[in-house]
This record gives structure tokens, C-alpha cells and sequence, in this order.
């Protein structure tokens, strides 16, 4: 099975904390873009707080790791975050095109990179 990604790598000076002011809003429309926002504001909420959390003290974040069409993966190795899909390619573009805009408004410097690493599972 073919896996795409799309990869958000922090550039310079930006780093986890950065994302921490921006990353409810990310999370919120990726969830939506994909049907997965939770019915409960609590759990939601839950999300949020649990990675806002990491990223306010710079560290990794746990992302949205779960079974689903796309996923928001956070890798231990790379201060980057990616957007995985064993789907079309193409359910990511729009999705990916937010998230960038989103970024480019939080004056974080990164750059993108699609289908970089496809070695995962």
C-alpha cells in the first residue's frame, strides 16, 4: 500500500513553542477536514490542552496518532510534523495548504516537503 505524506520541517530559529499559539486552530481544522472531530467538546478540549501542553514547554507533542484516514504525526527525530495517508494523495493537498497558511500567519519558518519518508507503517 502507498503511503504520501506531507512534511512540515521548522526552519531557523522556530521550534515547538512556536507552534503552541497556532496549534488548537491546526488541529481543530484538521480534524474537521478529515470527520474526525470528536462529538464531545471535552475530548476535544482534552486534545488540545494535552499537546498545546508540549508545545509550550517545547517538546514533542503526541499529535493525532489515530486509526483514521489521515494522520498528524509529530516523529522523535526531526523538529518537523507530517501529515500521513495510506489514501489519495490528493485528500492531503487541501489540508496541507491550510496548515501552510496557518504557519506563514504565525510567522513560524518551515518548509514542506511531500512524500519524504514513506518508510513508515
Amino acid at each position: 500500500m502507498k503511503v504520501s505524506s506531507v512534511h512540515f520541517i521548522l526552519k531557523g530559529k522556530s521550534d515547538y513553542k512556536d507552534l503552541a499559539p497556532v496549534f488548537p486552530d491546526i488541529l481543530k481544522m484538521f480534524l474537521e477536514s478529515i470527520d474526525q472531530m470528536p462529538e464531545e467538546e471535552e475530548l476535544l478540549q482534552m486534545l488540545i490542552e494535552l499537546n498545546t501542553t508540549d508545545l509550550e514547554m517545547n517538546r514533542k507533542p503526541e499529535g493525532y496518532n489515530r486509526k483514521g484516514k489521515v494522520r498528524l504525526v509529530f516523529p522523535m527525530d526531526s523538529k518537523e510534523f507530517y501529515l500521513k495517508t495510506y489514501s489519495k494523495p490528493t485528500e492531503l493537498d487541501s489540508i496541507a495548504d491550510k496548515i501552510s497558511e496557518m504557519l506563514t500567519a504565525a510567522k513560524i519558518k518551515f518548509e514542506v516537503k511531500r512524500n519524504e519518508r514513506v518508510d513508515f507503517d
